[in-house]
C-alpha cells in the first residue's frame, strides 16, 4: 500500500534493519541504551526513506518504540517538542501563510519577476544573491530561507500554476525550492554571523588558539563561497531542470498582473510591517534586547492574529506546520539523545584508534568524510557541532594535520554537510514540507550536491587559504 496507507514491505525492511543491529552485541564501553537508540534511529530513517508510512506516522511509531522499550522515558521522548528551533520553523509556516492569503506574496513575486528577467535560472540566481546579502546580518538560516525567501518562492511558483496539489510542482517550484535550500547552506558557511552554530564553532577553534575574526572568516570563505553560489543553481538546473525554462513575456506579464492587483490593501500593509519587524528582530533583537528568534516569530504571528490578517482557522488548516512539528521533533529527540547517551563520543573514540599511526595526508580525508557524512545522524548543524566538532578537531591536530587547514575545513564543512537531508538544518523541514520535492529526490540531490561542494571547497579552499596565509 502506498500514499496514506502502509507500505508493509518497507516497514518490514526497517524493522529487520533495527533488529539486525540489536542482535549485534553491544560494543564494549557503550551504554546499551545508546546502542538500542541507534538501532531505532537507523530503522526510522530506513522507514522514512522507504515510505513505510507518512513521515509523521513513522516518527510516532519510533517514539512509541523508544519509550515502550525503556530506551527513553516519556519525558525524554517528548523533549524535542519544546525545542525553540522547532517552534521557529512551525511559526514560520504560519507567518508565510499571510503572504499567500493577502496576495502580498504574489505581488512581491511579480515584482521579482519584473526585475529579474526572462529565465527560471535567472530567478534562482536572484534568490541566491538575496540570501547572500541577508546572511551577514541575520544569524538564522531559518529566518532567511524559511521566513523571508520561502513565501516569495511559493507565491512565484503558484503564479506559474506550479503546485504539488495539482501535480505540477516540476514546472518551476521544485527547482526553486531545492536551489534556495542548497544556497542557504553555502551562505551559512560564509559568515561568522550567518548561522547560530558558527559562534560555537569559533569557540572550539579558540580553545586550540585558532579562533577566527569576522573578517578572517569572511575572507577565507569568500572565494569558494562565491564559486559555489555561481555553480550550484546551474548544476541543479542540469540535474533537476524546471519544465519552464524560458519566460520571454515574464516582465510584461508581471507588470500586467501588478496593474490588475491595484494598490496595496490594509492586510498587505500589515503583512509588510510584520515582515520588516521580523527582519529587524531576527537581525538585531537577540543582541540588543535579548529577544529570541522564536519569540520574535511568535510576536509577528500574534500581530497577524490580532489584526485579523490571519484567523485561528488559518492556523489550524496549515497542515504542513503541524506535520513538521511531529516528525522533526521526534528526529531531533533521537539525534539529541544519541549524543547524550554517549553513542557519538563512542563513535569518535573508535575512529581515533583507526587513524592513529596514519600520516596526516591519509588521516585528513578520513576524518573529513566521517565528520561530513555523519550529519545523516543529526537534525541540526548546532547538534552536529556540539557533538563532534571538538573531538574531530582534536583528532586531526593529533594526527599532524596542519591546524589552520583543518580548522577552516571543519569550520566550513560544518554547514556544507547540511545539504544532505530534509532534516539537516532549520529551514529544511519548512521547504521539504511544501511538498515540492519528494524525499528520495531530496536525498539524491543532497548526495550529488555534497560532492560538488566538497570538490569546490576542498579544491579551491586550501589553495585560497594558503594564499591568505591561514596555514
Amino acid at each position: 500500500m502506498q500514499g496514506q496507507g502502509v507500505n508493509f514491505r518497507s516497514l518490514i525492511i526497517a524493522v529487520l534493519v533495527g533488529v539486525g543491529i540489536l542482535l549485534i552485541p553491544v560494543p564494549e564501553g557503550l551504554d546499551p541504551k545508546a546502542w538500542h537508540l541507534f538501532a531505532i534511529f537507523v530503522a526510522t530513517i530506513v522507514g522514512i526513506v522507504g515510505k513505510a508510512l507518512s513521515i509523521g506516522g513513522v516518527a510516532i511509531i519510533a517514539l512509541a518504540v523508544t519509550t515502550l522499550s525503556g530506551t527513553l522515558t516519556i519525558q525524554e521522548g517528548l523533549s524535542g517538542f519544546s525545542s525553540p528551533l522547532i517552534w521557529l520553523i512551525v511559526t514560520a509556516f504560519f507567518v508565510a501563510r499571510s503572504f499567500v492569503k493577502t496576495g502580498l506574496g504574489m505581488r512581491i513575486a511579480y515584482l521579482f519577476v519584473a526585475l529579474l528577467g526572462k529565465k527560471s535560472l535567472g530567478i534562482a540566481y536572484g534568490f541566491a544573491f538575496t540570501d547572500l546579502v541577508l546572511a551577514p546580518a541575520i544569524p538564522s538560516n531559518t529566518a532567511r530561507a524559511g521566513g523571508i525567501i520561502y513565501p516569495i518562492v511559493k507565491s512565484l511558483a503558484l503564479s506559474y500554476d506550479s503546485s504539488p496539489e495539482k501535480g505540477t510542482e516540476r514546472k518551476i517550484g521544485s527547482f526553486l525550492i531545492q536551489s534556495v535550500y542548497q544556497i542557504q547552506v553555502i551562505t551559512c558557511a560564509m559568515f561568522l554571523t550567518s548561522s547560530a552554530a558558527n559562534p560555537l564553532i569559533n569557540s572550539f577553534n579558540e580553545v586550540e588558539g585558532l579562533g577566527l575574526t569576522w573578517t578572517g572568516w569572511f575572507l577565507a570563505g569568500l572565494l569558494p563561497g562565491l564559486i559555489s553560489i555561481l555553480v550550484l543553481p546551474y548544476a541543479l538546473f542540469l540535474l533537476y531542470p524546471p519544465e519552464i525554462k524560458e519566460t520571454p513575456h515574464a516582465k510584461e506579464l508581471a507588470k500586467q498582473h501588478l496593474k490588475e492587483m491595484g494598490s496595496l490593501k490594509r492586510e498587505e500593509w500589515i503583512t509588510i510591517g510584520v515582515f520588516f519587524l521580523l527582519l529587524f528582530l531576527w537581525a538585531v533583537g537577540a543582541q540588543v534586547w535579548g529577544i529570541n528568534s522564536t519569540i520574535a516569530a511568535m510576536t509577528g504571528l500574534a500581530v497577524l492574529l490580532l489584526t485579523r490578517v490571519l484567523t485561528w482557522e488559518d492556523i489550524k488548516s496549515e497542515k504542513g506546520a503541524w506535520d513538521t512539528l511531529i516528525w522533526f521533533s521526534v528526529l531531533m529527540t533521537l539525534a539529541t539523545y544519541l549524543n547524550k547517551l554517549g553513542f557519538i563520543s563512542w563513535f569518535s573514540a573508535n575512529f581515533q584508534e583507526q587513524v592513529s599511526g596514519l600520516n596526516w595526508q591519509v588521516a585528513f580525508p578520513i576524518l573529513l568524510l566521517v565528520y561530513f557524512y555523519s550529519h545523516y545522524l543529526f537534525a541540526s548543524i548546532t547538534a552536529h557541532v556540539s557533538a563532534m566538532y571538538a573531538a574531530v578537531l582534536t583528532l586531526g591536530i593529533a594526527a599532524g594535520i596542519p591546524p589552520g587547514l583543518f580548522v577552516l575545513t571543519l569550520t566550513y564543512t560544518s554547514s556544507l554537510c547540511a545539504s544532505l537531508t530534509h532534516y539537516g538544518t532549520g529551514p529544511a523541514p519548512l521547504l521539504f514540507g511544501s511538498r515540492y520535492v519528494d524525499l528520495v529526490t531530496w536525498w539524491k540531490l543532497g548526495g550529488v550536491i555534497s560532492v560538488i561542494n566538497l570538490v569546490i571547497w576542498m579544491g579551491v579552499g586550501p589553495i585560497w587559504w594558503k594564499v591568505l596565509g591561514f596555514w
